[in-house]
């Protein structure tokens, strides 16, 4: 519990209290703490606390249903909180009866915390890193985090949830004359690290920019290690809204009018999917959301959450849709799910398999800036970052240099000839949004190099 504060569901229930009609109330705990660190030796590290409340209040406008919202850091007012809230309310087409259910039997505990003892562990294995790295004249960089944030959600009709979500990373980057290359890796509790393992993946690569090869832009075969691949799906199930897919503002929108659910994406079967008990990558087994938006609603705050198969044996399986949407539509509610998984039944082997059978292609390590450019392809650009290397004859001959490239990650899928097994990974840009994900390594023909970059 943040210090000086009420204990969260004494804070609940005074905000429950407060207020005029049905109403929800979200508040979120954070612990974090971070260890920062550039050539060979750590810089800064810290440890913050925050606290976050939602007041949601349910009210009628001209007979028609209504929602109104205030947030607030730290020590709240509740009086002038629900206030605030029930003077926002503006009509709400997402409106439905406020989500039921038996209060969880740990809503009264206490939110846990973390401190830098978490990260003693990974500190231990940086000063020896530190030590091989000055040795080899290599220059170590990067940052480890750990994250615990604690939801407790409720409301008048006696809805009572609380998760607790631990969330971790460590990402390295190693430099040496002018080249770099990346490693990092998720984690819930940082007891599965292996600095040596992460060590030795950046090692691997300085090693391999030894020799270089200029690499013009253009079309190539391309091997994707799972942490790019997660950057990539991240952006699949970003767009995967039923609303702008029926309106025909995205990938998703079928020609003519609706939605390609039912459509085959990709010949190779894969699954794609998010499901709160996934084993290492679990997350709340229930919404909790601050806002509504075109598929996600404040209404379905404590909607138990399931596995939610987005793609299933290369089809489009479903899109988000918030339950008054799906009553309208006569479908099953979806709603957003804080992890996701991309497989193919019976896959096997590792990146370095792909390697192995590649007569000539790129590998690369990760994407960085990737932005989009077309919805309705879902269609991004982005810049190749820490190591490209080149591929001949099942062997790393050499490094070339960085691309932009311009990708659809659906055009990914349909073109890709090889996954191996589902991995537990960490996306380089997605690390902040998306960190609990796993992913096959893939192979691509025919990715869109569009032009050579500087960038290093």
């Amino acid at each position: 519990m943040s210090a000086g504060l009420p204990h969260p569901a004494t804070l609940v229930d005074e905000c429950l209290q407060a207020a005029n009609g049905d109403a929800i109330v979200i508040v979120e705990e954070a612990h974090e703490a971070d260890v920062r660190f550039a050539n060979n030796t750590v810089t800064t590290d810290g440890v913050r606390r925050d606290r976050r409340v939602t007041m949601l209040c349910v009210a009628e406008m001209d007979g028609q249903p209504a929602m109104g919202s205030a947030r607030r850091s730290g020590a709240v007012d509740v009086a002038a909180l629900v206030a605030q809230a029930e003077a926002r309310a503006a009509p709400a087409d997402d409106a439905a009866a406020l989500v039921e259910g038996a209060a969880d039997t740990d809503f009264t505990d206490d939110a846990p915390s973390t401190d830098l003892s978490t990260l003693e562990g990974i500190l231990d294995g940086l000063a020896d890193a530190f030590g091989r790295a000055r040795r080899a004249r290599t220059e170590l960089s990067g940052y480890a985090e750990h994250q615990l944030v604690t939801t407790y959600l409720a409301s008048t009709t006696g809805l009572r949830r609380r998760h607790v979500q631990p969330t971790g990373s460590l990402q390295l980057v190693g430099r040496r004359e002018g080249r770099s290359a990346w490693a990092g890796v998720g984690t819930a509790t940082f007891g599965d690290i292996c600095i040596e393992e992460l060590e030795a993946a950046v090692t691997r690569g300085l090693d391999w920019a030894r020799t270089t090869v200029d690499v013009p832009a253009g079309r190539y075969e391309v091997l994707l290690p799972p942490s790019a691949v997660a950057d990539l799906m991240m952006f699949v199930v970003g767009a995967a809204g039923t609303t702008d897919a029926e309106e025909g503002r995205t990938v998703f929108s079928k020609a003519g009018g609706g939605t390609r659910i039912g459509e085959r994406l990709a010949e190779l079967p894969f699954d794609l999917w998010s499901d709160p008990h996934a084993p290492g990558i679990e997350c709340a087994p229930f919404l909790a959301t601050p806002s509504s938006g075109a598929d996600v609603s404040v209404f379905d705050n404590g909607l138990p959450l399931t596995r939610t198969d987005w793609l299933r044996a290369g089809r489009l399986e479903r899109l988000l849709c918030h339950r008054a949407g799906a009553s309208r539509r006569h479908v099953a509610p979806t709603a957003p799910i804080d992890n996701i998984v991309l497989g193919v039944p019976g896959a096997a082997g590792s990146l370095e398999d792909l390697v192995e059978r590649t007569e000539r292609g790129l590998l690369l390590t990760c994407l960085w800036y990737l932005r989009e450019v077309d919805p309705k392809t879902l269609l991004l650009t982005g810049l190749t970052r820490d190591g490209v290397y080149v591929v001949e004859d099942g062997e790393v001959v050499g490094a070339a240099n960085n691309f932009r490239f311009n990708e659809s990650p659906i055009d990914c899928l349909a073109r890709a000839t090889e996954a191996t097994e589902t991995v537990r990974t960490l996306g380089r840009e997605g690390a902040t949004w998306m960190s609990r994900s796993a992913m096959p390594a893939l192979r691509v023909p025919g990715f869109n190099m569009s032009s050579v970059s500087q960038a290093v």
